[in-house]
């Protein structure tokens, strides 16, 4: 077969991009938990016989692609390429050799043509309940944490195993969400491989050597070339997050080195012993991204385009957290990374990254039940309720943060029908918080107030995942922080940031999450837009008066305009 132009493989590679596209939107449309259904927390790829990514998925977090990049190589090594045949998908939810976290599960699936194995797709998602403590931060080892799938054959030869089915039933809280979801990871993947055939056949092909050699080659030169520009140069810096019990410090130390940067995280915090901790396929997956968007945000996200970016730690450092350490919450951790990298990085090339952000997902879960202080109603029930929310982004050099908006996970807030739709919980407010976001030449975003209660009937735990309560989004270049998180019962009862806490019939939890912080000085600040936040309600008069210096007359005329309903 004659090797295509350069033109037309230009063309398959953008069609690549466009199969595992609808392969990702098939899954949100088929799957079980909200989490994938309105919050996108999932991934899905392509890859060539050699496990190397070749296109991955608009839709997703970079912590789930990053990571399955190097997940399909374990796949190949653990069940073997001569065992490897038509009508196979493999699954796991090692978060060594996966994602992170036992509540994600990847599955894989070979692609064959004309009986030729050409290459994989691969998928994850984040499950509502996997097991063990349920989703939170309390687990004293991975052991306690939930049900462990190696990498083994969920369907061999097109047979379903019905003994692990079963036994995943028999392990978690909502069996029929969790088996709908892995039958939906596995469709997903079937849906690409039909389109991938789909486009062999147009264009001719046997296999995908030509387009992967294509694909790779033109990313890894695009890749190098952006680093080469860059001054070679290296810098270092910290960071200071909550924990779970004590303060966390990441460290790191980022060296540009002519056809790579490599990331050091040499001098940051020993392990937890709570879940928060982050096994490095996690923490090099946000690493990566972060330095990725900064220099080449354009280059598309494959292998090769990856392959440059060098992420070392410790073994049993929080970002290199070997077995059988608790890692439940490994993203608390790892959505931190992208902030001290930025850190280090404009030491090297100012003026380019944000400001600190609120980091980690607002993230909550809960556990719902029928009341037990008194008879509950007959319709009370249990229910497993996940809910995905965010606060603030940091400002950037020449715009504002985005409010409740997951940088750098890009996991979407899921809406308060959606969370209601799926179980007894009440979330009485959601809306955005006014003077969250830091002041600056740019401002920071801002984050959320949320209140939570139960139905008529029901009490709960709440398992919090929060961070910044003690140490907010620290400005850039002269800008302020932005407000920390804030927990508590509706009845002033103090609540912790993180861990499973009881909340009684009839009381509610209400959460304030964390604003981005703000770029640049405040001073410099067009007044224009001081006015333009005051009118929205992002800012109060007095965060205008004393954080922007707008004078009374110009905050009495911008009131007097909302009064009348004009536009500002």
């Amino acid at each position: 077969m004659t090797r295509h132009s350069k033109v037309a493989y230009q063309v398959m590679w953008n069609r690549l991009i466009s199969v595992v596209e609808e392969q990702a939107q098939a899954l949100v449309r088929t799957a079980f938990s909200t989490s994938v259904r309105e919050a996108g927390d999932l991934s899905a790829g392509v890859y060539d016989t050699r496990g190397q990514m070749l296109a991955q998925a608009v839709t997703g977090t970079p912590g789930h692609v990053n990571a399955m990049a190097d997940a399909v190589a374990h796949f190949i090594r653990r069940i073997g390429r001569e065992n490897i045949s038509e009508g196979d998908v493999y699954i796991t939810n090692d978060p060594w050799e996966g994602t992170g976290h036992l509540h994600d599960i990847t599955m894989v699936t070979p692609s064959f043509h004309t009986g030729s194995h050409v290459g994989f797709f691969a998928c994850t998602a984040h499950i509502v309940d996997i097991g063990g403590r349920g989703f939170g931060a309390d687990a004293a080892s991975v052991y306690e944490e939930g049900l462990y799938i190696p990498i083994m054959k969920f369907a061999d030869k097109g047979s379903v195993d019905e003994t692990l089915t079963r036994i995943i039933r028999g392990n978690v809280r909502e069996p029929d969400q969790l088996i709908g979801d892995i039958y939906a990871l596995a469709n997903c993947n079937e849906i690409g491989h039909r389109r991938l055939i789909d486009m062999m056949e147009e264009f001719d092909l046997a296999h995908l050597d030509g387009i992967a050699e294509f694909i790779l080659e033109n990313s890894r030169r695009a890749t190098i070339e952006r680093i080469a520009a860059l001054p070679q140069e290296t810098a270092e810096a910290e960071m200071t997050m909550d924990g779970f019990e004590k303060p966390i410090t990441l460290k790191v130390r980022v060296s540009v080195e002519g056809d790579k940067i490599v990331s050091d995280f040499t001098g940051s915090s020993g392990l937890d012993k709570k879940g928060i901790n982050c096994p490095l396929v996690y923490a090099k997956a946000y690493a990566c991204y972060a330095l990725k968007v900064a220099i080449a945000p354009e280059i598309p996200n494959n292998a090769a385009s990856l392959a440059p970016f060098e992420i070392t730690a410790p073994e049993n450092t929080i970002v290199n957290a070997l077995h059988p350490a608790p890692v439940a919450l490994r993203h608390i951790v790892g959505h931190f990374v992208p902030d001290v990298v930025f850190n280090a990085f404009d030491k090297i090339v100012p003026g380019l990254v944000p400001a600190e952000g609120a980091g980690c997902l607002c993230n909550f879960q809960v556990s719902l039940r029928p009341r037990t202080d008194a008879p509950a109603p007959a319709n009370a029930r249990r229910n497993e309720v996940l809910t995905f929310n965010s606060g603030g982004s940091g400002a950037r050099p020449e715009h504002d943060g985005l409010n409740a908006t997951a940088f750098p996970s890009g996991v979407m807030t899921m809406p308060i029908e959606a969370t209601e739709h799926a179980g007894p919980v009440i979330i009485w407010r959601k809306e955005l918080r006014p003077d969250s976001g830091g002041a600056g030449k740019t401002r920071g975003g801002l984050g959320q107030y949320m209140e939570v209660g139960a139905q008529e009937g029901h009490e709960f735990d709440i398992q919090a995942m929060f961070d910044r309560v003690d140490h907010p989004a620290l400005g850039r270049r002269g800008g302020s922080a932005g407000a920390p998180t804030t927990i508590a019962q509706d009845d002033g009862s103090a609540m912790n940031g993180k861990g499973k806490q009881f909340v009684a019939h009839g009381r509610r939890v209400v959460m304030a999450f964390p604003g981005g912080a703000g770029y640049g000085d405040p001073s410099e600040r067009s007044v224009e837009l001081v006015k333009h936040d005051l009118a929205r309600g992002y800012i109060s008069a007095e965060t205008a008066a004393k954080d922007y210096e707008l004078s009374v007359a110009d905050i009495a005329d911008v009131q007097a305009a909302v009064a009348r309903g004009d536009k500002i």
